[in-house]
């Protein structure tokens, strides 16, 4: 299957995301679907007490554009049809989603790479910031990718 253009859907949006955004009908000749959801996760600071939620700034239309690059990248490295990213700013409670990846393609190895690729980099290099917000007070975080292969479970 020779894909021509892939579709690139990328928006930031106010509070949390959830697993039906970013949810097109599946174009034909794909039967690989892979969707990542980033949640919240409890988490506790030896100074400041329980992890309440986390809280995301960001350059809207620098990271916007920063993310569908990579998402273009990777839906032509790995032949996809569809990459939709969305991203919270704002506040995100623990049990919520911050980010939603999702990714149609020919194959399940194709979807799972690129799936995988636009997460790790936009972790690395989008312009969002990520403060914690915990029980008694704020911290805020820097973001690094998890190197390939590894699991931080």
């Amino acid at each position: 299957m020779i894909l021509l253009m892939a579709e690139i859907d990328v928006q930031l949006v106010q509070g949390p995301v959830n697993a039906d955004d970013a949810c097109p009908p599946v174009p034909d000749g794909c039967g690989g679907e892979c969707i990542f959801l980033g949640r919240t996760r409890s988490e506790t600071n030896d100074v400041h007490g329980g992890l309440i939620a986390l809280e995301y700034d960001a350059y809207g239309p620098m990271a916007a554009g920063e993310i569908a690059r990579l998402a273009r990248e990777a839906a032509e490295a790995c032949d996809c049809s569809y990459i939709g990213v969305r991203h919270s700013i704002g506040r995100v409670a623990v049990g919520e989603a911050s980010v939603l990846v999702r990714v149609h393609a020919g194959h399940r190895d194709q979807a799972f790479r690129a799936c995988r690729r636009v997460i790790d980099e936009l972790k690395a290099s989008a312009p969002i910031w990520k403060r914690e917000c915990w029980e008694d007070g704020s911290t805020w975080q820097d973001g690094t990718p998890v190197p390939a292969g590894e699991d931080n479970g």
